[in-house]
């Protein structure tokens, strides 16, 4: 199913012209982090739950239209493009636009992450391996030549962490038997952070990770 079926269209757009008041209510009412601001049907910002709270009520959003944000996504924006756009501005609810500057409605969070989830990294059979090193050591060929030097293929790979000039890749790979890889890994000089199955890596991401703490304070 593409990206773009999940646009929530039911979900409220204020405009410059509604009060302080009318929006504290939605977001009172609502676990939404974030909704969008229309002039004239025309996108022009974005209102955080914070924001919203620290204004006076009896004003309208027009006289904080300089507070505004200004994040949002296009209907054709890539699902990794969406992800980013959520982490990088804190937020659960993202607006999507047309090519006009409308709003097509809202990217909401758990249904994107449920997209996420639902991809080949996540169901197909295979272990998960973690893995760091310096910024400029590391390559992604050179990983892929690793694991098919050991007769398995590499399902997906991707950047979950830049710290301090350490680079954290997560890599699912399409064996279960991990020993061997990691061992190779090592070799090279990658620091192995975790390694292990699907349902001990599901499990997992349920926690705060501090792989990469421990890592870096060696």
């Amino acid at each position: 199913m593409p990206l773009r079926n999940h646009i929530i269209d039911d979900i409220a757009v204020f405009t410059v012209t509604d009060s302080i008041a009318k929006i504290v209510d939605f977001f009172h009412d609502s676990t939404f982090s974030h909704v969008a601001i229309t002039d004239k049907g025309q996108f022009v910002g974005i209102m955080s739950e914070d924001d919203a709270h620290e204004l006076e009520e009896g004003k309208y959003i027009a006289d904080y239209r300089y507070s505004l944000e200004t994040f949002f996504v296009k209907k054709d924006t890539n699902w990794l493009d969406v992800l980013e756009t959520f982490a990088r501005n804190e937020a659960n609810l993202i607006p999507v636009l047309n090519d006009d500057s409308e709003v097509l409605g809202y990217y909401d969070l758990t249904d994107i992450c449920a997209f996420f989830i639902d991809k080949p990294f996540f169901t197909e059979p295979g272990g998960i391996i973690v893995l760091a090193r310096g910024i400029k050591d590391y390559s992604f060929s050179e990983i892929a030549q690793i694991v098919e030097s050991n007769n398995t293929r590499v399902i997906g790979a991707f950047i979950t962490d830049i710290r301090n000039d350490v680079i954290q890749i997560t890599l699912k790979i399409g064996t279960t038997d991990l020993n061997e890889v990691l061992q190779t890994f090592r070799r090279y000089n990658y620091n192995v952070l975790f390694g292990n199955n699907d349902d001990q890596f599901l499990e997992d991401l349920k926690q705060r990770s501090d792989y990469l703490e421990k890592y870096l304070n060696v």
